[in-house]
């Protein structure tokens, strides 16, 4: 077995090396851009410790010297370059990466699950990670692989809902099939009816994305008694099936927002909400806020018209801050 080899760790003394031999040649902001590009050319380098270059090193090794050098790695503090990293997933080692997944440390589990991904190969390991004692970072982690091959995991995600085990985490996968399926629709409306958690449970159905959802959206959201957080996931799903609803609605006393309000003393008129995301950020308008649209890293998923927003990026939102000071 090949011995293991802190590689980064001898990339930081080169680097350091190359930052005093080379004080004034960038700036900081520089820096951050140059880095990043020198790491990837060390990994070409020849290392004397390893007798050949980083990529080198790991291109030799079998699929399952990968998965124990990276298990070595992590069981002896040892940390886990990119090199490495970009060996395994390139391959698609999932077969040795399968192994690691019925380990219990939290950092192998978590680069298992990552290196991993949405292979289906991996999916059964998954499904007992999900019902086994780990942590929600790893039962997170997971949900996140099993959704990008959610049709995949389909079957076992609705055995698992019917047996009571996960069931929160069983209709975030759900929602995420592409082939539309009676069993998985009534589910994730019946979640929804229950009442409980209803911003949670209208964007399952709004990821699932069938239509035949809309009235009784559009029902629970013409309801008196819904609060503006339900109302704004309830409106984005009725949106995100391609419905409408415009009656206008008076959210300004709230508890939530006026728990804020309360907090920070203040009344809506009298205050300011900046954002980037047009669905999130801006409803806070329909409170009484004044609102600014950030379009920088702009989210808009609906393509709403911006005109009716005051916007722009930081300068414009530096002006907008001194006019109110």
């Amino acid at each position: 077995m090949k011995k293991l080899i802190d590689f980064d760790g001898l990339f930081d003394e080169k680097l350091a090396e190359y930052i005093r031999s080379n004080p004034e040649k960038y700036t900081e902001k520089q820096w951050e851009n140059v880095i990043p590009r020198l790491y990837k050319q060390f990994g070409d380098i020849y290392v004397a410790a390893a007798g050949s270059t980083p990529k080198e090193y790991y291109a030799s090794m079998s699929d399952e010297e990968l998965c124990e050098t990276l298990e070595r790695h992590v069981a002896e503090g040892v940390p886990v370059s990119d090199f490495l990293c970009r060996e395994i997933e390139s391959r698609g080692c999932t077969d040795a990466l399968v192994g690691l997944l019925s380990r219990r440390e939290e950092e192998i589990l978590t680069l298992a699950v990552n290196l991993a991904g949405s292979s289906e190969k991996a999916f059964p390991a998954y499904f007992e990670l999900l019902t086994s004692p780990v942590s929600d970072d790893i039962k997170e982690a997971v949900c996140e692989q099993l959704k990008g091959g959610a049709d995949a995991a389909k079957e076992r995600a609705l055995a698992l809902y019917e047996e009571g085990k996960e069931r929160e985490l069983m209709l975030e996968i759900l929602s995420r099939c592409k082939q539309r399926d009676d069993r998985v629709y009534e589910i994730l409306l019946n979640a929804f009816r229950t009442g409980d958690d209803v911003p949670m449970h209208a964007s399952y159905l709004a990821a699932y994305g069938d239509e035949r959802a809309l009235p009784v959206l559009l029902e629970y959201i013409d309801r008196d008694d819904i609060n503006f957080l339900e109302f704004r996931e309830l409106k984005y799903a009725v949106e995100a099936l391609g419905g409408e609803y415009t009656r206008p609605r008076d959210f300004t006393s709230d508890p939530y927002y006026q728990e804020i309000l309360e907090k920070i003393g203040r009344r809506p008129e009298e205050c300011l909400m900046v954002g980037n995301d047009v669905g999130e950020d801006m409803v806070a308008r329909q409170l009484g806020m004044e609102v600014f649209l950030l379009t920088d890293c702009l989210i808009n998923q609906r393509s709403e018209d911006l005109s009716q927003y005051r916007r722009g990026g930081f300068p414009e939102l530096l002006e907008v801050l001194k006019t109110l000071s």
